[in-house]
């Protein structure tokens, strides 16, 4: 049985035994080769006349490396590498391209059935403008297809990538159905649009108040407008009727979208995506079939996670293809795109004052990260605003001083807006902070909504590094763009698609930016030793580009092309 085809039951007995080549980490996540057993002859692959960025610090620069059995065996010059050759080695000549190692995304709600299935309102990869017309019309087309009382849902909605430089409302999904309950979903998660019949058969009036973590929102006459935020859309669960599909039915489209989805994030050069939640059969499946082409680090909810502490499975169970990472986020506050992140200050021209919704107690809380906590298993919260920040960290300080556990690495999950207690407190903690990268070039026309003061102190990268934490990247697709080199402009530049600059001062360098999207990635999942740099011993993942974005004009670094995408010395990606 090859290591790509493990079927459920030898995955569930797998453990982390085997890995080669003995290495350690610094506090900046700097390799340091403890040992290293001479580089063999005839290794598998051998690649030369590169630039190779290793994001290893013994070794930053190098010209070729050699690859035996899925890994690094050695890097170095042209001549060292090239004298490894053997009769069976295949050799890939570089021609002076870039190589880094590969990219690792450490928040992603891999909805590839979602691609594949649902009615598309917004592109989900890129900066595209449509008009409310179009949302209606695709909409109408769904509506047509479906029982009168069935939902019709819309998916990657943004309300700033609109030609009619306006949100959506009731009045405009009136025009869909009338007889059908309609939604659109905000690609950011937290926030929807309804139209008339659904408000009306979640019994949602103008009367209606809002709720704890929620608001049903309205227009200056006080009218309901359709948009509904956070907890609030809870009340639409139960109405309506949706489309079912048998067991085997919907086995085929999890696995379909799986398969869809890895073949997106090789594409764009990703090598290891941590998921939130999804289907694990669904993903094992695909490996068994020889379609998983990522490595993943499964973030479980629910069921999943319950079984996870009433069996003792730990982070870290599973081997290099699969594996148990943290807890999927848990859910602290709301949306930065969509403005309901939680604040210590009202939202800049907001009347009456908002300040975001708090989705959680402070006691609630504290419960459930003690008792993920204690079971072994890296806590992790979507945390946006300093506020839920804060709460956060207080749960987890609390936890740790309850139970005590080295090398505990607590996941904040967007982490959005800092400031300085914060910055120390998670520094002592040595938390990960999974911060928006492809925000910084993609939804730069939010930031208004914040304005440069709070914006210095947003998706802090500068601050974060100069403070030993290590920041990493997480594009939470669906929300964001999941495309590494479009982070890493953002990063370096801090200038939208709209050329307009916010929060300079948060800029980091180039090398910074490749540290972020590789080795910090692995660090966040406690896989620095296996993955994330160019390194003997270490797993063959890389890319290679065709440019180097060292010597780009940094606003073309997202443009670069991908030219292959390796994983475990085997191409998943091709131009």
């Amino acid at each position: 049985m090859s290591k790509d085809r493990q079927n459920r039951r030898s995955f569930m007995g797998l453990t982390l035994s085997g890995i080669a080549g003995a290495m350690g980490v610094s506090r900046f996540g700097q390799t340091i080769v403890e040992a290293q057993a001479p580089a063999p002859q005839d290794p598998d692959l051998v690649v030369y006349n590169a630039k190779v960025y290793t994001v290893d610090t013994t070794l930053p620069r190098a010209e070729a490396f050699a690859v035996k059995n899925s890994r690094f065996v050695a890097v170095g010059s042209n001549a060292d590498i090239r004298a490894l050759i053997g009769r069976n080695t295949r050799t890939f000549d570089a021609q002076g391209m870039t190589i880094v190692p590969g990219f690792v995304d450490c928040h992603n709600h891999a909805g590839g059935d979602v691609l594949l299935y649902e009615v598309l309102v917004g592109n989900p990869f890129e900066v595209e403008f449509v008009t409310i017309t179009s949302i209606i019309d695709k909409l109408k087309a769904k509506a047509r297809q479906m029982p009168a009382g069935t939902w019709v849902e819309g998916y990657f909605f943004d309300d700033t990538k609109v030609k009619d430089k306006r949100e959506l409302n009731v009045h405009d999904l009136d025009e869909v159905s009338v007889e059908h309950p309609v939604v659109v979903r905000h690609r950011g998660g937290h926030t929807s649009y309804y139209n008339s019949k659904a408000l009306d058969m979640a019994g949602v009036t103008k009367d209606t108040k809002d709720v704890p973590g929620g608001t049903y929102d309205r227009d200056p006459s006080g009218a309901l407008n359709g948009r509904v935020t956070d907890r609030a859309r809870s009340v639409f669960e139960k109405i309506g009727k949706r489309q079912t599909y048998t067991a085997d039915q919907q086995a085929t489209r999890g696995r379909d979208g799986i398969a869809h989805i890895s073949k997106m994030f090789v594409k764009y050069g990703l090598t290891s995506v941590h998921h939130e939640g999804g289907d694990l059969s669904a993903i094992q499946d695909v490996r068994a079939r020889g379609e998983l082409l990522h490595r993943v680090s499964y973030e479980a909810n629910g069921r999943v996670l319950e079984s996870m502490v009433t069996s003792g499975i730990q982070t870290g169970f599973g081997d290099e293809w699969i594996k148990f990472g943290a807890t999927s986020e848990h859910t602290v506050d709301g949306s930065f795109s969509e403005r309901t992140m939680a604040l210590s200050q009202p939202y800049p021209g907001i009347k009456p004052a908002y300040t975001g919704n708090v989705t959680e107690t402070q006691d609630d809380l504290n419960a459930w990260v003690e008792r993920m906590h204690r079971a072994g298993i890296q806590v992790n919260c979507h945390a946006n605003g300093d506020v839920a920040i804060d709460m956060y960290l207080k749960a987890f300080e609390r936890a740790q001083k309850a139970f005590p556990r080295k090398d505990s690495r607590p996941k904040i999950t967007h982490c959005t807006l800092i400031n300085d207690d914060l910055v120390k407190r998670m520094a002592a903690l040595d938390a990960i902070p999974a911060c928006f990268t492809t925000y910084a070039y993609y939804n730069s026309d939010k930031f208004v909504f914040y304005g440069e003061e709070l914006m210095k102190r947003s998706m802090a990268f500068r601050t974060m590094l100069d403070n030993g934490i290590h920041a990493a990247a997480g594009s939470d697709f669906s929300p964001g763009p999941f495309a590494a080199l479009m982070g890493i402009q953002g990063m370096v530049t801090r200038t939208g698609w709209d050329g307009k600059t916010w929060g300079a001062n948060q800029r980091v360098s180039v090398d910074e930016a490749i540290a972020i999207n590789t080795l910090h990635g692995a660090y966040a999942s406690k896989e620095e030793h296996i993955k994330g740099s160019i390194t003997p011993g270490k797993l063959a993942d890389y890319v290679v580009l065709a440019d180097d974005p060292h010597t780009v004009n940094p606003e073309k670094i997202k443009d670069i092309q991908i030219v292959q995408t390796v994983v475990g010395g085997d191409i998943k990606y091709k131009a």
